[in-house]
């Protein structure tokens, strides 16, 4: 159920939420946020006008701005993980990465919004923590399956570096466009698994 309430001048209707409706409209606002005008942009008002409501509910889900990030991050993580294919879970290099080009289409902002971090980060440090483990998801999920798909289990050198390649081509089709190119890319690095595959001993050996 939303109940309406009033209307700003100049602003956007806003309305009521219940809790479970208006902790995920404002995450995936938050998401906006950072994505189209950097972390500074970040603010209570911004994330209520955003979804269309007052900044009062952001302090009642979210307490801090510190907080609001944190669950962002988190929220990120999920949606992510849950619209990529870096874990299939076949063991098919046919069915690595499948859709990369598409997920970046359907939802460029949640791609924006980790690259803003990752950059935000390097001038404050206490971001970092959320960061190492938003990418480790991704090198967790990245690694298993790659340990499916070759004949020793992929360790971290070899990990990072597909997970970097498949990363750069996600930032290069937000910034220049072009998801053809990042399909033939992909099919590309499918085709050095697929070498990696049938040369065993070459895998390089697991990593802390």
């Amino acid at each position: 159920m939303t109940e309406p309430v009033e209307t700003p001048e100049g602003g956007r209707p806003r309305r009521r939420m219940n809790y479970g409706e208006g902790r995920e409209a404002l995450l995936n606002a938050a998401v906006r946020v950072v994505a189209r005008g950097g972390l500074r942009r970040l603010t209570y008002r911004a994330v209520a006008e955003e979804a269309g409501t007052t900044h009062g509910l952001v302090v009642h889900h979210f307490g801090s701005r510190d907080a609001l990030i944190e669950e962002a991050v988190a929220h990120a993580i999920r949606t992510s993980l849950n619209t990529s294919a870096l874990e299939p879970g076949t063991g098919d290099v046919e069915d690595f990465s499948v859709g990369v080009s598409e997920m970046v289409t359907a939802d460029p902002d949640i791609q924006s919004f980790q690259y803003e971090l990752l950059l935000e980060a390097r001038r404050r440090p206490e971001l970092l923590p959320h960061l190492r483990a938003l990418y480790d998801e991704y090198f967790d999920a990245t690694g298993r399956e790659l340990s499916r798909m070759l004949p020793e289990e992929a360790g971290q050198p070899l990990t990072r570096l597909v997970f970097a390649a498949l990363d750069g081509l996600v930032l290069h089709q937000l910034v220049f466009g072009g998801p053809e190119i990042t399909d033939a890319a992909v099919e590309e690095l499918r085709s050095l698994l697929r070498l990696l595959q049938n040369r065993p001993g070459t895998v390089a050996e697991s990593g802390d």
